[in-house]
């Protein structure tokens, strides 16, 4: 591995996933996506781990993708089979995962963020699917679960805005379950995890895909609707000049989407 996942196991039975790229505000190219692919199949295959917590280093769980990604490899990035299996693996991971979101979850991070189970959040974090703003729109779930988790009024102001939503909206619109502050983040997420974990794997398993059986109801369906009706504006003229005129603008800073 890069580094770019770090793994520790501060409690019987949890282990915590970190995303380790402050310097990019935690970006997910396609390497950090396939390491935390990886992380999570060994914990879907180790006995002794009963309940995943995953959080991001620095100022952002996640920023999102890597814009620089996309520019230089195109739809090949986004639509790359391995990346799609990867991202699978995250979705469909067995186990209770909670997302301890600090800073940043724009984009592919909310996106990540809301493959969790549970989601906490410290109360400078900030939610949004900032995609339009360079010429596309959410394409890793961002169309399908956030309207599930939020409402389709608030889902369509945050997509077809762009702007995101502070830690207190984000709780009075049921995209988070809690906020603490952010000293507080990592403990409280760990409590819960530490709970969680006690109990039976086999009830756990069951007891969260009756619970997303009931959520995901018709998700594969718009899931598949979204990839492709996402190549549109992934191939026009205007999405490659707004993602150039972005890069030109932060330099080598990371993404926003």
């Amino acid at each position: 591995m890069s580094g770019f996942i770090e793994l520790f196991r501060p409690i019987d039975r949890v282990l915590l996933i970190t995303l380790n790229r402050p310097e990019k505000l935690n970006a997910l190219s396609v390497t950090v996506v396939s390491e935390l692919a990886a992380a999570l199949r060994d914990a879907q295959d180790d006995d002794g781990i009963g309940c995943v917590v995953l959080t991001g280093r620095g100022r952002a769980f996640s920023a999102g993708a890597d814009i620089a990604d996309q520019q230089k490899y195109g739809e090949d990035v986004t639509f790359s089979p391995t990346r799609l299996c990867d991202w699978k693996v995250i979705s469909d991971f067995e186990k209770p995962l909670i997302a301890a979101v600090s800073g940043y979850a724009l984009g592919g991070g909310n996106e990540l963020a809301m493959m969790a189970d549970i989601m906490i959040a410290a109360d400078d974090a900030l939610f949004g699917q900032p995609e339009i703003k360079i010429g596309i729109f959410p394409g890793d779930g961002g169309t399908q679960r956030l309207i599930r988790a939020v409402g389709k009024s608030r889902a369509m102001q945050m997509i077809l805005s762009g702007e995101p939503i502070d830690a207190t909206t984000a709780l009075q619109a049921g995209l988070i379950s809690e906020i603490v502050t952010k000293d507080r983040l990592t403990e409280r997420a760990l409590e819960i995890a530490t709970t969680i974990a006690r109990h039976s794997p086999v009830a756990l398993r069951a007891a969260k895909k009756a619970v997303l059986h009931s959520y995901e109801a018709g998700l594969s369906a718009g899931l598949a609707f979204e990839r492709e009706a996402l190549r549109e504006p992934f191939n026009s003229p205007e999405r490659k000049e707004r993602m150039a005129a972005f890069l030109d603008r932060k330099g080598s800073a990371p993404s926003r989407s």
